[in-house]
């Protein structure tokens, strides 16, 4: 009975061990810029000039075009940076982008409009797999993918969005 019981033990244990968490380890060279090209939906992570990763992401439901308002669907166009990380998402994994900025608060102001908030970079709930563009304006890859970039973007990194 006891070998039983050591046997299963081990075998959860290696089970375990096997699976691994959320939350993943990186060592490599710093991220120091991210660049996100909507229309090819490429995400690239940048140690200088030099590519290190590269990610297929989907966009908000009208990709389209630069965020103006609050619930436009739109994903935002311009220079922000990593301003949090959410180990709590709904959606895996998060790392918010810092929309909106200034211009973006202007331009929705002109508007009589709301600029919105809370654009991420996150992971993709089972219920959205394989859908097309899905998001209220976040950029979304895979959960597995966005453990690799939780791991690998600090806070501050700057980010271009592009058409």
């Amino acid at each position: 009975m006891r070998a039983v019981r050591y046997f299963l033990l081990t075998g959860v244990l290696c089970l375990l061990a096997a699976c691994g968490g959320k939350f993943q380890t990186y060592n490599g060279p710093e991220v120091t810029y991210v660049m996100a090209f909507k229309e090819e939906r490429k995400l690239v992570l940048l140690h200088h000039d030099q590519i290190l990763k590269t990610y297929d992401f989907e966009l908000g439901f009208a990709p389209v075009g630069d965020k103006f308002i609050e619930g436009d669907g739109k994903t935002p166009e311009g220079r922000y940076f990593i301003d949090r990380k959410n180990p709590n998402s709904s959606f895996h994994l998060s790392i918010g982008i810092s929309y909106p900025n200034n211009q973006d608060r202007a331009e929705a102001a002109a508007l009589g409009k709301s600029p919105g908030g809370d654009i991420f970079i996150h992971g993709t709930p089972r219920k959205f797999r394989k859908a097309d563009d899905w998001t209220w304006g976040c950029l979304a890859v895979t959960n597995r993918e966005m453990e690799e970039i939780y791991a690998m973007v600090n806070v501050g990194t700057p980010i271009e969005i592009y058409p």
